[in-house]
Parts: structure tokens; sequence; C-alpha cells
């Protein structure tokens, strides 16, 4: 009977959620306590909350200093001078101008939000690309595969998700598949130096000799002179969090402090720089707590035990032993299907579970989610609204964008995928 009682929780939960009938924090609170009720576990519901957000709360106190941390660098302008460096240098040459648009996506993509990213990258590079002639559909689709594969790191909202519904840490969730993430950055590196070649020979004899010119006005935020010191917190935060120094939330707090007292020193100031990221540390924060409550009493009630049992019965056992596999291959389509909070906290665990009954890593599962689900996924599919961000700013039709990306980020994700199988991360 558990096992009806979790499907139903996990039905419940697609449903309102895809449907967008209510809000995904709503959702993850109130339905698993109704159906915890209804299973007789009603006694029990306030023990199982609580030790879910117990797990929770690395994991999202992580998140809320990174976005903060890296918002607060993005305000002092720490990457202007990376960017119109990286502009100089492409100058006119549609090869030189793709490569320099995936780095620059890699680069503002640090703070793990898409939407800035597209905010920052597409305004800047668009007007170049109109000058040089190439397609704006190809600067869409080389910012997308940027984008999407920088969504795997640490603080990434897909990797944050499934660490938080498996109850592991993000460093063990990530730093295994460190060397396949690299391979999928150079493979987009490698997309994007195809797609400058195939551009520079449609436009050939008719290239504009005007190249980059810097007129953006000077920024009062910017703070030039601490340009080194920033970039040497930012190679300091990542590496202790990859080494394992600290754990990731320590790291970001204390980075988020340092970098917010050094770039602006006044109160006033520093109050206006929290206030400007608050919304979005907040809104990904309380996601995260309303999904310890759900994975709290998914798991504690036996729900999760008794629908991986009753799987594993059906179920093929090849086909079991297989489900990390299975995971990743299905994982970038999945994006198309599922939001990420409805497949991370609803599919992932039960994946998970039933992956672990046939002797296979439910943690495996969960590394090959995120090499494809809402990371290389995210900027083509119709369920977000940074997809529809970019195809805005870019100026293309959202059919010819995920005609011309899709088989490319399903590309990426094959290629971080394969790797990972090579190094026997992803046992086969």
């Amino acid at each position: 009977m558990l096992a009806f009682w979790g499907l139903l929780t996990i039905v419940l939960l697609l449903f309102v959620v895809i449907s967008k009938k209510t809000s995904p924090v709503i959702a993850l609170i109130l339905i698993p306590i109704l159906t915890g009720v209804l299973a007789g576990k009603a006694a029990e519901l306030p023990k199982m909350i609580g030790e879910g957000l117990l797990s929770i709360a690395p994991t999202g106190v992580m998140f809320v200093f990174a976005i903060l941390f890296f918002g607060i660098l993005l305000d002092a302008g720490t990457f202007k001078p990376i960017i119109s460096r990286l502009l100089k240098i492409a100058g006119n040459d549609p090869v030189r101008l793709a490569l320099a648009t995936a780095v620059l996506a890699m680069l503002v993509h640090l703070d793990g939000s898409g939407a800035v990213t597209f905010l920052v990258v597409v305004p800047a590079m668009a007007p170049i690309y109109d000058q040089v002639g190439m397609k704006r559909i190809t600067l869409a689709c080389i910012v997308a595969l940027s984008a999407g594969t920088m969504n795997i790191l640490p603080w990434g909202g897909p990797t944050i998700r499934a660490a938080s519904a498996l109850n592991v840490s993000v460093t063990e969730l990530f730093n295994p598949i460190l060397l396949p993430f690299f391979s999928g950055l150079l493979a987009v590196l490698a997309i994007a130096f195809w797609m400058g070649k195939k551009e520079k020979q449609r436009l050939a004899g008719n290239l504009i000799s005007e190249g980059f010119k810097d007129e953006a006005q000077e920024n009062p935020l910017h703070r030039p002179r601490l340009f080194w010191i920033n970039i040497l917190l930012i190679l300091i935060a990542i590496s202790a969090i990859i080494l394992n120094f600290a754990p990731p939330h320590v790291v970001f707090m204390i980075a988020f402090a340092l970098a917010l007292v050094l770039n602006f020193p006044s109160v006033e100031e520093q109050k206006k720089r929290v206030d400007a990221h608050a919304k979005e540390a907040i809104l990904m924060a309380s996601i995260l707590f309303a999904a310890g409550c759900f994975t709290g009493i998914l798991k504690g009630s036996g729900m999760m035990e008794a629908m991986a049992a009753t799987v594993r019965d059906y179920l093929p056992e090849q086909l079991g032993q297989q489900l990390p596999l299975l995971t990743g291959l299905l994982a970038m389509p999945a994006s198309l299907l599922f939001d990420p909070d409805s497949f991370y906290f609803g599919i992932l665990p039960l994946l998970s579970t039933t992956a672990e009954h046939f002797g296979a890593s439910g943690l495996e599962v969960g590394q090959a989610a995120i090499m494809g689900q809402m990371t290389t996924g995210f900027p083509v599919s119709p369920l977000t609204g940074s997809t529809f961000l970019l195809i805005g700013l870019a100026g293309v039709d959202l059919g010819d964008h995920q005609k011309k990306t899709i088989p490319l980020a399903l590309l990426v994700t094959l290629v971080i995928l394969s790797v990972s199988v090579l190094l026997g991360i992803i046992t086969v």
C-alpha cells in the first residue's frame, strides 16, 4: 500500500507542477503531507520533515551564498576586462568570434544563472554578429550549449537539486565527473569552432572589416582596481570546493563576505547589493527546503523503498542494472518533458532507489542525470523561461533554435557520458 501512496505523491507532484496548477514550493510541501496523512503516518510527519530539512540545509545555504558571491562579482565588473579582451582578439573573424562567444558564455555562467548569462552575452555579441554578417541562430546555439554545459557546476540548479534529492553532498556528486565535465566544455568549443568555420565559408569574400568597439559607459559599481583580487577569490573558492578543503557552503559564505566587504565597503552599498540578488537566492532556497519536506516524507515513510521494490519486481534485471547508463542517454531529451523540480524531486529518487535494488549505484544515476536533464537541455526546453529569454534577445524562432541546438546538445551530453563510461564513473 505504501507503494501506491508513493506513486500517488509523485504523480500529483508531476501533474500540478507541469500543468502549473500551483508553484513547486506549495506542491513539494502540501502534497507529501496530504498523502502521508492518508497513508497513516500523520504522527511521524514532523520528525520526517525535520530530518529532511536537516539533510537539505547545507545545500540550501551553499546556493544562497553562491548566488550572492557571483552576483557581487558581476556587479563589480569583474568579467568586463575579460569580455573586452576576448572581443578585441576576435575582431571580425567568424571562427574567433564563435569561440569568444562560447568562452564568454562559460565565464558569465559561473553564477549558475541562465537568465544572467543570456542578458550579458547576447546583447554584447549580437551587434558584432550583425556587423560581420553571422547568423543570429549561430549565436543562440553557441550560447545555449555553453550555458547548458556549465549548468553542471556544483552550484548549478540541477546539480543542487540532484544532490538534495539523493541526500548526498554536491562535491560527492560532482567531483567524480570533473574530467567528463571538462570534456563537455571542450566539445562545446569544438562545436563553436566548427560553426565558426561554416560561417566563415558562407561569408567568404563578404566579411566586414569593422570589428569590436567598446562603447560601454563606465558603470559606477565596477571596481577595475580590484580585478585581480576578485579573480583570485574565484579561483580560491572553486579550488577549495573541488579539492575538498572545506564544505561548499562554508567556502561560499566566506567568499561572499570577503567579496562584499572588499568591493563595497559602505554598509549602505552592501545592503543594496544583497537586496539586488536576494530575490533569486531566496526563491531557489525556498524550493530546496520545500524539497527537504518532500524527500523527508517519501523516504522516512518507506514510500520510496516500497515503490522501488515494486518496480524491481516487474523490471528485467539486465535493464535495472543499466539504469545509470539509460538515465544518461535519456537525460537531455527529458528536459523537453519534465521541469527540473518535477524530474529531480519526483523521478530521480525513484530511479536511484530502483537502481540500488538491482545492485547498481544510485549515485551514478544522479551523476548521469545532471549530464543532460536541464543542463545541456535547459536552453532548448519550452518549460524554462530562460529559453524564451534567449531566443527573444537573439531574435530567433523557437523551432529554428531547437532544430539546430537539440542535436548538438545531445551530442555534448553523449560526449560527457562516453568519457564517464570510459573512466569507469558510470558502470556499464
